[in-house]
């Protein structure tokens, strides 16, 4: 429900004389391995500001003057602004790495072993300081069963029961 209102606001021209900002982000939860996949897809230019500012550098995500550096920075900035607690437990989450696509990156992670999440909180507060209308889209999937919730500046978070 939350993507159709979305997608209608997007679809009604509102966004002429304000900039959007959204991300989206893809939760699996893998039975097999125990484990939830992320895959957060967010445009690699509002990414590269936010990353100058909390460092105070100039990054640059196509020609990176410092590839390891760049990595640590982004390591370290979606580790801070996605956290997880699943069934009332706080949940170590991995980061994995990085691509780029045309005008996008996408970022991956995933959890330590959870045997089966009945109850996931979910903290997603990517670009939401450097841009006030930032949104973030995330969708949950147990079972191939989505769930869905947004983030945004007054509402950090949300919390999804899963079947």
């Amino acid at each position: 429900m939350l993507v159709i209102q979305l997608i209608l606001f997007l679809m009604s021209g509102g966004l002429e004389t304000h900039p959007f900002y959204i991300s989206l982000t893809d939760m699996y939860y893998n039975e097999e391995r125990q484990k939830i996949e992320i895959a957060q897809k967010i445009f690699w230019n509002d990414m590269e500001e936010a990353l100058t500012i909390a460092s105070g550098d100039q990054v640059n995500f196509l020609k990176p003057a410092d590839s390891k550096k760049l990595e640590s920075l982004i390591k370290e900035y979606i580790l801070s602004n996605n956290k997880l607690e699943v069934n009332g437990k706080k949940v170590k989450l991995t980061y994995l790495g990085y691509e780029i696509e045309e005008d996008a990156a996408w970022f991956y992670m995933e959890s330590e072993k959870i045997p089966d999440p009945l109850e996931i909180n979910i903290h997603n507060s990517i670009l939401i300081d450097d841009f006030p209308t930032q949104q973030n889209i995330v969708n949950f999937y147990k079972n191939r069963q989505p769930k869905s919730l947004i983030t945004r500046k007054d509402k950090l978070s949300g919390t999804l029961k899963l079947d």
